[in-house]
């Protein structure tokens, strides 16, 4: 007798979690912030150098080497997934990084370009926090506490550094932005 297509419908969604649509999603998510990730450890130090505020500079700084923390996490996740890390062009990010960039190009130099310097960190740090988010999801949704936990620590420092940043730019950068003349 023929499989009715309500007993097909159920073997599908009965399939186990590391050979479901969503693990390919989440390992396809992960190659996308892994490329992110690593392309963030080169575009950070240039705004380090273009940056004058001793306190974006160190705010920077810091996020930088929590950048690098984040590529060796991802490496775990990829090993709790049993497989080797792998990037895959992160046009998001591509477009982000490309746009600081220009930001930093056409800003004066000193508070001006500090401020934009932030407003392009900040636009970085709420995509990261709209992907770990969702990859922390995906990752308690297929059931892996590891990664729960790996992408969950990330996620709290990218919005450490969002918050950083915000704090940056309204005590001291976006003041002193304002009060020079055009």
């Amino acid at each position: 007798m023929k499989e009715t297509s309500n007993t097909t419908k159920e073997k599908k969604t009965h399939t186990p979690m590391n050979s479901s649509q969503l693990m390919k999603l989440f390992v396809d998510e992960l190659k996308d912030i892994y490329w992110a990730e690593k392309a963030l450890t080169k575009a950070i130090p240039e705004m380090i150098e273009n940056a004058s505020s001793l306190e974006l500079i160190n705010a920077l700084t810091l996020h930088l080497e929590e950048t690098h923390e984040h590529v060796e996490r991802l490496k775990q996740v990829f090993e709790l997934l049993g497989q080797k890390p792998e990037t895959k062009p992160c046009k998001a990010m591509q477009g982000l990084i490309a746009e600081a960039g220009e930001i930093m190009k056409s800003c004066e130099e000193g508070p001006m370009r500090d401020a934009g310097i932030i407003s392009a960190a900040q636009k970085v740090e709420h995509y990261e926090m709209a992907t770990y988010g969702t990859l922390r999801q995906f990752s308690e949704t297929l059931n892996l506490t590891d990664a729960v936990v790996l992408l969950a620590a990330t996620l709290q420092e990218e919005k450490a550094a969002d918050e950083k940043l915000s704090s940056v730019a309204i005590d001291t950068v976006n003041v002193e932005a304002a009060s020079e003349a055009v």
